[in-house]
Order: C-alpha cells, then sequence, then structure tokens
C-alpha cells in the first residue's frame, strides 16, 4: 500500500511494467483514457441537485471514489511519462493563478479572470 506520491507512483509503474503495458502509455492515450474516467466521475452527478451532490449514499460515494482513482492513475501516469513534476507543476499553477485572480478581485466571485482585465 502506498503512503505518499511517490510510493504510489511506484506501485503504478511496477503494476504498468508487469502487464507490459508502458508500449501503450503515450501521452496521447492516457490523455484521452484520463478524460473517459472523468466523465464516468460527471456521470456520478449527472442528474443530481447541487445539493444532492453534496451528500452522497455510501455505494455513491464508493462509485465517486472508484472514478476519483481511475482519473488520478491516469493522471500520474501521463506525468510520468512525460517527466512533470505535479507537485513543482500545481504551485507554479497556484502562482500564476494567483496573478490572475487577485484576492481584491476575486474574494466571492466566480468571474473569469478576463472580467477584471476589464475593470
Amino acid at each position: 500500500m502506498a503512503d505518499s506520491l511517490h510510493e504510489l507512483r511506484q506501485r503504478i509503474n511496477a503494476f504498468v511494467a508487469a502487464r507490459d503495458w508502458a508500449q501503450f502509455h503515450t501521452p496521447k492515450n492516457l490523455a484521452m483514457a484520463m478524460i473517459v474516467e472523468a466523465a464516468e466521475l460527471v456521470e456520478q452527478f449527472q442528474w443530481d441537485t447541487a445539493q444532492e451532490s453534496q451528500h452522497l449514499s455510501p455505494e455513491k460515494r464508493e462509485a465517486v471514489s472508484h472514478e476519483l482513482a481511475d482519473t488520478f492513475v491516469y493522471l500520474l501516469r501521463i506525468a510520468e511519462v512525460l517527466q512533470i513534476d505535479l507537485i513543482a507543476a500545481a504551485n507554479e499553477k497556484i502562482d500564476l493563478n494567483a496573478k490572475k485572480y487577485p484576492v481584491e478581485k476575486a474574494r466571492g466571485s466566480n468571474a473569469k479572470y478576463t472580467a477584471y482585465e476589464k475593470t
């Protein structure tokens, strides 16, 4: 059982290697597979109200958990294949978003950053 991102990547890599699947894990194929899994996640909420989506039954929570895990595993595989440090990339993106969405303009607003450029 993996307890860290590094250990999880190693576990996934071993799983893939044991099955000789690396040959199929091109960035294109992995991105497509990730989107399929993300669509299966969306399907779990398709007809729910906003409130229903926040209060899941144990069975639905498990199904959502599985779809999140599938999406996450494919995301990790893409990063592995492309040698992208997801922690570094996420930190860089947060810094970029902090500039796009300054607190004084974005707080309590769901407007896209392009709306701030007009003010």
